[in-house]
């Protein structure tokens, strides 16, 4: 979330800048409550310190009862506006950085740069290839747990875990730690990303337990360090996990094939660091995206998005779409956001030099897409086919498997 007292500092600015999130915001609102809090817990405060002085005392007073009666009556007060300015604060979005393109949607992002040759126009779509090798099987998926779920088979099996370790021997040389995290996590740590607010039809939640399935692996990466006070930066993780999302807003989007389903593998990467080096941790994130993609030789278009298309915790965000030769247009496989203090400062994530004296400050997280398993199976498979209806393998990925083709047996 922002810092409320740097916006109230520095509102004129602050609304300047929110305002290219596109996002509509109540700040008359979120200032009362903000100050309707700080005063009660200041009256708080001032009892709570009272009653201790009082406790002191062998004799027991009618002014301490009056205290202690006085505290019980502000405390629910108290918890009652706190929620309030939760409630109020987590609307307020991310303030972008100076570069982020204006717009209110993703018809103003900006294509930065496009890589690598198409040599597939068009083609057969991946799933009418991928039925006829016998490698995915959506029927089959849609019986046993309904629409938007596959089988992988046989060689995509292979094909994926060849993914998994051509991805991790490029981002480990640059100290990306290797991590399979939680797929589910407790509902306070799923709030700390910033993707999670009161309402969020696209998460499963488990009731009973109050806990969240991820949507993607940065979401129980981010608060491993919740509520820790880091003395080395930055920290690097790469995770893989399978990734669980409702799609509630997508009927009737991509319902062929794999490209948008509830289940899906992913490998992310994520950073923790200090503030000034965000900028150049991003770039590196963004340069280990397009190392993984120009090895295997798919071609690309790189986008900035606009404010008003980026998620709520992200001050910049870069998008990698991949081109998709049966639909004839690129299609998101990557994204990668610097979040700078703004998720650390939910799960207060702070960084502190190893020296006396010394004040500890909110890191700064980014997170990107190393490879989200799905679509670049997609990407490779039409990229990759065949006249015949084979499939050949990336040579990045010879290396890692026994077959350099995927063909009908």
């Amino acid at each position: 979330m922002i810092d409320i007292k740097y916006a109230r500092e520095n509102l004129a600015e602050v609304k300047k800048a929110v305002a290219k999130r596109h996002k509509d915001i109540d700040w008359d609102t979120l200032l009362k409550l903000d100050d309707e809090r700080k005063e009660l817990q200041k009256s708080l405060e001032t009892l709570r310190a009272k009653q201790n002085e009082l406790s002191k005392s062998k004799e027991r007073s009618d002014e301490a009862v009056e205290v202690k009666r006085m505290i019980k009556d502000l405390e629910p007060k108290l918890a009652e506006v706190e929620e309030k300015f939760k409630l109020a604060i987590i609307e307020v979005p991310n303030i972008p950085l100076d570069d982020v393109p204006d717009g209110a949607d993703e018809s103003k992002n900006v294509v930065i740069k496009t890589v690598g040759e198409i040599k597939r126009k068009n083609g057969k779509d991946h799933y009418e290839l991928a039925k006829a090798l016998d490698i995915i099987d959506i029927e089959r998926a849609a019986k046993v747990s309904g629409n938007r779920f596959y089988y992988l088979k046989n060689q995509a099996v292979e094909l994926e875990f060849a993914l998994v370790r051509y991805v991790l021997d490029i981002v480990q040389k640059e100290n990306f730690q290797p991590i399979i995290p939680p797929i589910l996590i407790k509902e306070d740590m799923a709030w700390g990303s910033g993707h999670f607010e009161a309402i969020n039809d696209d998460a499963y939640h488990t009731t009973q337990d109050s806990m969240v399935a991820v949507g993607t692996s940065e979401q129980s990466i981010l608060p491993y360090y919740a509520g820790e006070t880091l003395t080395e930066m930055p920290k690097r993780f790469v995770g893989f996990s399978t990734c669980l999302r409702r799609e509630a807003g997508s009927y009737g989007k991509d319902v062929a094939g794999i490209l948008r389903v509830h289940q899906f593998d992913k490998l992310e990467m994520f950073s923790f660091c200090k503030p000034e080096d965000s900028k150049k941790e991003h770039e590196l994130i963004i340069s280990l995206e397009e190392k993984i993609m120009q090895g295997l030789e798919l071609p690309y278009q790189m986008l900035a998005l606009c404010g008003g298309d980026m998620g709520l915790p992200s001050a910049k965000t870069v998008d990698i779409e991949t081109w998709m030769p049966s639909q004839e247009k690129y299609r998101e496989t990557h994204s990668s956001s610097n979040c700078t203090d703004f998720q650390a400062r939910r799960l207060k994530i702070r960084y502190k030099l190893p020296v006396d004296g010394e004040k500890s400050i909110l890191v700064h997280t980014l997170n990107g897409t190393a490879l989200a398993i799905g679509r670049a199976l997609i990407a490779i498979i039409e990229n990759y086919q065949n006249d015949d209806g084979s499939i050949d393998v990336p040579k990045a990925l010879h290396p890692y498997l026994s077959f350099t083709k995927i063909e009908r047996k």
